[in-house]
């Protein structure tokens, strides 16, 4: 179990995320997306297929909040901000349901269809140490970020403008999210860099993104955001540099730290 003086720290963290989410950052569904404007937006069936993907990613949300609150005990700041997280991802899911669905591009029965198929299956955490999986939430959330701003960038060239602004929305979120997560691992490196950036450098060699081996069809919709310029060379540039320079690191931090061995079965594949 972390100190409680670094148990403190995410606490106060955390309510400066939770104040600045509150004054800033909330945005209503029904109120806020600019549904009036469907009849602008084209019926394509890559922006779609990429809604509906990020649509079951988002839905295995009870898989994520129970894996990552077992890790929490007693950790008030990050345990409340889980479930911050949670209410913010499941808007996520929703809006682009409703997206599919208002669009006519997905009927309810297909979009039930699809729900069903998702949770009928389980995800699991890849990591059972708490600052893993801290570390690997950084990652995954910043990840997430740079392929909803790709997928606004598409959708604003396809000329859809009400799938564009739902992706604004969402990466907003998914930065706060990140920073957040930033922040975290910053006060972990000042109590104790070297483990740390051991901890770091396995979860981006070990890297994937959730419910990669989940959703049906997943190669396919991979290969479908990749037209959007999602790859691994992205993950690296857009993901993992920015990351190492918002802890104040380089790239030397990173990969001079020895491999560790990986279990049987694990994978090295990213995204891409």
């Amino acid at each position: 179990m972390t100190s409680r003086a670094l148990r403190e720290a995410f606490h106060r963290e955390y309510m400066s995320f939770f104040e600045r989410a509150e004054r800033t950052r909330r945005w209503n569904l029904f109120d806020d997306v600019p549904w009036e404007r469907l009849d602008e937006a084209p019926r394509d069936e890559r922006l779609a297929l990429c809604a509906e993907t990020f649509c079951g990613v988002e839905m295995f949300l009870p898989d994520y909040l129970r894996e990552h609150l077992s890790l929490l005990a007693g950790d008030y700041g990050q345990a409340w901000f889980a479930a911050n997280w949670g209410y913010e991802e499941a808007k996520h899911s929703l809006v682009l349901r409703e997206y599919l669905r208002r669009s006519g591009q997905r009927t309810e029965e297909q979009l039930h269809d699809y729900a069903e198929e998702i949770m009928a299956r389980r995800w699991r955490a890849p990591h059972s140490d708490p600052r893993q999986m801290t570390l690997y939430l950084a990652v995954q959330e910043l990840t997430t970020f740079v392929i909803y701003r790709k997928q606004r960038e598409l959708a604003r060239r396809t000329g859809d403008p009400v799938l564009a602004e739902v992706y604004r929305f969402i990466g907003r979120d998914e930065m706060a999210h990140a920073r957040f997560y930033q922040r975290m691992l910053a006060l972990h490196l000042d109590v104790d860099r070297a483990g740390t950036l051991a901890d770091l450098a396995h979860v981006v060699r070990t890297f994937r993104m959730p419910a990669q081996d989940l959703l049906p069809d997943y190669a396919h919709r991979t290969a479908v955001m990749r037209t959007a310029g999602v790859n691994a060379s992205v993950f690296f540039t857009e993901v993992v540099l920015p990351l190492l320079a918002a802890l104040g690191l380089t790239r030397e931090d990173l990969f001079s730290v020895p491999v560790r061995p990986a279990p049987t079965g694990a994978s090295t594949r990213t995204e891409g």
